[in-house]
């Protein structure tokens, strides 16, 4: 974690009040002034400011049921930001684990632990990812075999990762995938001749959306552990 980071984390000061407590030299990095913001620090270190030591607050660890219109974004651009909806402190400390389109509804992270969200939105770690989706036409045969196998992405060198689709009606599917390239999974229809007009995550590893549109909650520790989980 960077140290203006730590030091915002750590107090009520903004970050251009850490950038200023940093360069006067009145914090202290294991018994060193650093003067540079951009310092790498640990939780684990012995970090002092005005000789008080700081600690981190706890992170946090958040579910939502995000609407229709809204964008996976801390502040309001052409459509609202789904923070919009969250009462909590300190809003700018948090970011989304796994962004949505504008358009797509569901199962929305937020956290400010950045370790944590790694495991949820790094292809290694293996995160599975759940949507319902709605398409223009019914669905054929041979796209489950096919995103199975992988399915080659305009402008992408590799193939999509092995894909699950669980056929709900023609027209209705679930798939369920590890990773997540940029409008992943509207390109993948559209690589099989298909249309994506309706998208809405359903889970995220062991955590399964349980909340009403708008609503949002905070995760279990069993939920945070499971997704703390490096895959094999």
């Amino acid at each position: 974690m960077r140290l203006d980071k730590f030091v915002c984390k750590s107090t009520e000061l903004t970050k251009s009040e850490a950038h200023h407590v940093i360069h006067c030299g009145l914090v202290r990095v294991n018994g060193e002034i650093t003067t540079i913001e951009s310092t790498q620090v640990h939780e684990n270190n012995s970090i002092f400011l005005n000789d008080v030591r700081l600690n981190l607050r706890d992170f946090r660890y958040i579910l939502m049921h995000k609407p229709a219109g809204t964008i996976c974004s801390n502040i309001d651009e052409v459509y609202p930001s789904l923070f919009n909806f969250l009462t909590v402190d300190n809003p700018s400390e948090l970011h989304i684990a796994g962004r949505l389109d504008a358009d797509t509804t569901g199962l929305v992270l937020i956290t400010d632990d950045g370790r944590w969200s790694f495991n949820i939105t790094s292809p290694a770690q293996k995160c599975s990812k759940v949507y319902r989706v709605g398409l223009s036409r019914p669905i054929t045969e041979d796209v489950a075999h096919r995103f199975k196998l992988g399915i080659a992405l305009q402008g992408e060198e590799q193939l999509t990762r092995p894909a699950i689709l669980d056929v709900i009606s023609p027209k209705e599917v679930l798939l369920t995938i590890t990773e997540g390239k940029f409008h992943q999974v509207k390109r993948m229809f559209a690589a099989v001749g298909n249309r994506v007009i309706r998208l809405h995550r359903e889970a995220i590893g062991e955590v399964k959306l349980d909340v009403e549109v708008g609503q949002w909650r905070y995760l279990s520790r069993g939920e945070i552990a499971a997704l703390t989980k490096e895959q094999p």
